[in-house]
């Protein structure tokens, strides 16, 4: 019997895949597979080698490589990797976990699963961000906005007469904040009340040295946790710029606007990216007249067509989009925010600043532990998701990865994989994103200046949303869908989407890209017809035919 070491398994259904994978194999006559142990325990014929098993495993999305057992070392020293975790468990090992959001609970979860004894320190509200202030509870507000739009606009206003609702505003608060209750109590709460291997304990933590995490509780006691293996995932909080007089106003962030019980008359928006403009358009469709100002375009880290498109949007819907324009000072007085630009004075109600987030590591006392940040604060790791310092790992906002929560999430659970003794590595190659404006903007993989930048040669088509069945029949053809492909391979390294429902396509795209295919190979693929995932077929049809001359659903 050979035993594997298997990486990248995510839940138990992975392990049945792996079981499956294996037992498909000539001369392979069982194999166990175990998720919370990350590892396979296989009885083969000896002509079986394990490069053959290792390339079908690979071939599935994981990993695999034989375990070497390591000598025992009943009190490993903090760093050392001899010990028990290096047999693909981790019994005996104390991991403390510095947050309790995406990646933390993830990560927590899966070394909890290993057999190790974990510490989950919380100095908040138990989920972190997503849950409690970001994804669910803006998704909400976004929808309800999108069928307010609906019902005061739409395509089909010719046909069904459209009216202007009454938006009571507190109402929708307490439906979304019922939602965020219940999904923080499901997904959060309540596993970690299951969990007998996880003890939750609420407070803030600092590092008193490598091995040591000092946390001043809510009574203001303050409890030393000894650890073997330390995960910090503390996530971010708004980035407030420095401009003149704003801090001394009732300014809101995201969090604030989020759970304000009314929708004001007028909303100024400082920023130019994902929060501020999917809360500006969100605000406008309730009711509010809302100005964005952009310190240059809208999302002008983008391909430039994204943010020509947004913008677009924006302004026929009557949102203010004021580009290439700063805030030089900011005063409030009788309940009226006045913001000086340099095109001039603004005035509203209530202004929203949502100019980006930092890494929350500054209470952490990390140069005790000898941890490095970069310039901005965040936390640099590896693939594997390590600091500098080898047994302290990292994942999620507070680090220098992306800021969205799967990414947290899958690096919390690899980060617990290689605490306790596994080899996994975080891919982010293929990573989409999502933006919930109306139109949806959705990316993966590179753009074309980002491609340049790598001295990769490209050549890329871009179809408009006439050309896609789908939008035809929704009468909505705002957007456009591009293709970056490798001159030469013509691989697919890249999609930009601006759609009613590009986040529901992109996946498909980053299967595509990850799976190195070619645009030629994804345009003989069968897409069903009249879905806006088609769009990409037709798209990639593009580099060798004028789909304009092709018969709906043409092949």
């Amino acid at each position: 019997m050979q035993t594997l070491s298997i990486s990248g398994m995510t839940c138990d259904t992975c392990a049945m895949h792996v079981k499956d994978v294996l037992e498909q194999l000539p001369g392979v006559r069982s194999a166990q597979v175990s998720y919370p142990h990350g590892s396979a325990q296989v009885v083969a014929d000896a002509g079986v080698p394990l490069d053959v098993m290792a390339a079908a495993v690979s071939k599935a999305g994981y990993s695999a490589k034989l375990a070497t057992p390591s000598p025992e070392v009943p009190n490993g020293q903090p760093g050392d990797t001899t010990g028990p975790a290096r047999r693909g468990d981790g019994r005996d090992l104390r991991i403390a976990v510095i947050g309790s959001g995406g990646a933390a609970m993830a990560a927590a979860i899966k070394a909890a699963g290993s057999g190790a004894q974990v510490t989950l320190i919380e100095r908040g509200v138990i989920g972190g961000t997503c849950v409690n202030v970001g994804c669910v509870p803006s998704k909400i507000m976004i929808r309800a906005a999108h069928i307010a739009h609906l019902r005061r606009h739409s395509p089909f206003d010719a046909g069904i007469q459209p009216t202007t609702p009454a938006i009571l505003r507190d109402r929708l608060l307490a439906q979304q904040q019922g939602r965020v209750d219940e999904l923080r109590h499901a997904k959060y709460e309540s596993i970690l009340e299951s969990q007998p291997d996880i003890t939750t304990l609420r407070g803030n933590a600092r590092f008193k040295n490598g091995d040591t995490l000092v946390v001043r509780q809510q009574d203001g006691r303050e409890q030393e946790v000894r650890f073997d293996r330390c995960l910090i995932a503390t996530g971010a909080s708004p980035s407030i710029p420095p401009v003149p007089g704003l801090l001394d106003t009732p300014f809101w962030t995201s969090t604030q606007a989020l759970v304000s019980d009314t929708i004001p008359p007028r909303l100024a928006v400082i920023g130019s990216s994902v929060v501020a403009l999917e809360l500006a358009q969100a605000f406008a469709r309730l009711g509010s007249q809302v100005t964005v100002l952009a310190r240059n375009t809208l999302f002008s880290q983008e391909d430039p067509a994204i943010g020509e498109a947004v913008t677009a949007a924006f302004r026929e819907e009557g949102i203010t989009v004021l580009t290439h324009t700063q805030a030089r000072a900011v005063a409030h007085a009788d309940g009226t925010f006045v913001l000086t630009t340099n095109l001039g004075e603004i005035r509203a109600e209530r202004l929203l600043v949502a100019t980006g987030r930092a890494p929350n590591t500054a209470e952490l006392n990390l140069q005790a532990a000898g941890v490095k940040l970069d310039a901005r604060g965040a936390i640099a790791v590896d693939d594997h998701l390590r600091t500098n310092v080898p047994h302290i790992f990292a994942a999620g906002d507070c680090t220098d990865q992306p800021q969205f929560v799967y990414v947290a999430a899958a690096g919390g659970t690899r980060a617990a994989i290689n605490m306790t003794g596994g080899d996994a590595a975080l891919d982010l190659s293929a990573m989409p994103a999502v933006v919930f404006t109306d139109p949806q903007v959705a990316t993966v993989g590179l753009s074309e200046a980002e491609a340049h930048l790598q001295h990769i040669q490209t050549d890329s088509r871009t179809l408009s949303l006439e050309n896609v069945p789908r939008a035809l029949a929704n009468f909505d053809t705002r957007g456009f869908i591009k293709l970056v492909a490798e001159v030469g391979s013509g691989r697919l390294i890249g999609v930009q989407a601006v759609a009613a429902e590009a986040g529901e396509l992109i996946q498909t795209a980053a299967l595509a890209i990850r799976n190195r295919m070619t645009v030629q190979e994804l345009a003989d693929q069968l897409f069903p017809y009249l879905t806006m995932v088609e769009g990409l077929k037709l798209a990639a049809q593009t580099f060798t035919k004028d789909v304009t001359q092709l018969s709906c659903c043409a092949g």
